[in-house]
């Protein structure tokens, strides 16, 4: 099979385009004819070594996919229409390939009418923001979440799940982006360069924000904790390098946690009930992708490279074979 690979940690050009042996399915994995994949940010983390993780040369990179069954596995019939969230790290074998194996406790049915190659643009940063609320956040109806950075793919995701949910959103995006994050289903949106922006969301949130979740990557934590309700939450989710400053009095005088959270250590169960969210949402005619270019798998060093320059803001690369 031909599949996008490297054979070494690094930049963006150790990725090769070529034949590798097609994988062969251990017990309890099914094989998947790949239909598309995703690249995402965490892909780039994995390929140059940010994110350290078990890996066997040579690794086929990505971590998302759609498909049909090859062949009948554990649960699975032939020619159903599946997704995967997790592959490429942890030991597993990448998603960028023609065929992929995968643990069938981490692949999950696309419900019917839900076009495959838009769907895949959506399973990362629906998951991620899924579990950034309710897993981690621990969200509940009628509490108030504010987004920061909601123009982008997990902000937008998170918008629309917490608003769902039945959470009153707060939400800060370019100005350009202040319709999309709104239709999404945000109370209110305010430009993140607007001046004295902690105390326009200090008055939007009277009582205080329950749930503070940031997608920038910049973690201002004395705004995020100076902003909490008593007992509030700031969920880590973005930003690898940051080294922010905490400050530590204000947090436990309002009897408030901070919490980090990587996808990439999340549990089967937790991803699985991500994916019924997930999948709920899809049926539902919801977590449509803002914008999707689509392309090959043979450009994956190229789609690596576009992604780490920050070229692609609220839109997502989709790769075909």
């Amino acid at each position: 099979m031909r599949a996008a690979y490297i054979e070494k940690l690094g930049p963006p050009d150790v990725i090769r385009w070529g034949e590798l042996p097609p994988p062969a399915p251990k017990p309890g994995e099914v094989l998947v004819d790949v239909l598309a994949t995703a690249v995402d940010p965490v892909d780039t983390f994995v390929r140059s070594g940010v994110f350290r993780t078990p890996l066997t040369f040579p690794f086929v990179v990505g971590r998302d996919l759609v498909g049909t069954v090859a062949s009948g596995g554990p649960g699975f019939a032939a020619g159903e229409t599946v997704w995967c969230n997790s592959l490429g790290h942890d030991g597993r074998q990448g998603a960028a390939a023609e065929q992929a194996a995968v643990p069938a406790d981490r692949l999950y049915r696309l419900p019917p009418g839900v076009r495959p190659e838009e769907a895949v643009a959506v399973f990362h940063p629906a998951a991620t923001a899924h579990l950034a609320l309710f897993a981690h956040g621990g969200l509940r109806p009628g509490e108030t979440v504010l987004v920061g950075g909601a123009g982008g793919n997990v902000g937008s995701a998170l918008v629309e799940l917490a608003a769902c949910a039945g959470a009153r959103v707060l939400a800060t995006a370019a100005p350009r982006d202040h319709a999309h994050v709104r239709s999404l289903g945000a109370a209110e949106v305010v430009d993140y360069h607007a001046d004295g922006l902690v105390e326009r969301l200090a008055a939007l949130a009277p009582d205080g924000v329950d749930v503070h979740v940031d997608t920038s990557g910049r973690n201002d934590l004395r705004a995020a904790v100076a902003l909490l309700a008593h007992r509030g939450r700031v969920v880590l989710l973005a930003g690898a390098r940051d080294e922010a400053a905490l400050p530590v009095g204000p947090l436990y005088m309002k009897d408030g946690s901070l919490r980090g959270f990587a996808i990439s250590h999340a549990t089967v169960a937790e991803l699985a009930g991500a994916a019924d969210a997930v999948n709920e949402r899809l049926a539902r005619g919801g977590l449509r992708p803002r914008a999707v270019e689509y392309g090959s798998l043979s450009e994956t060093a190229r789609a690596h490279q576009r992604v780490e320059r920050g070229e692609l803001h609220g839109r997502r690369l989709v790769l075909r074979p």
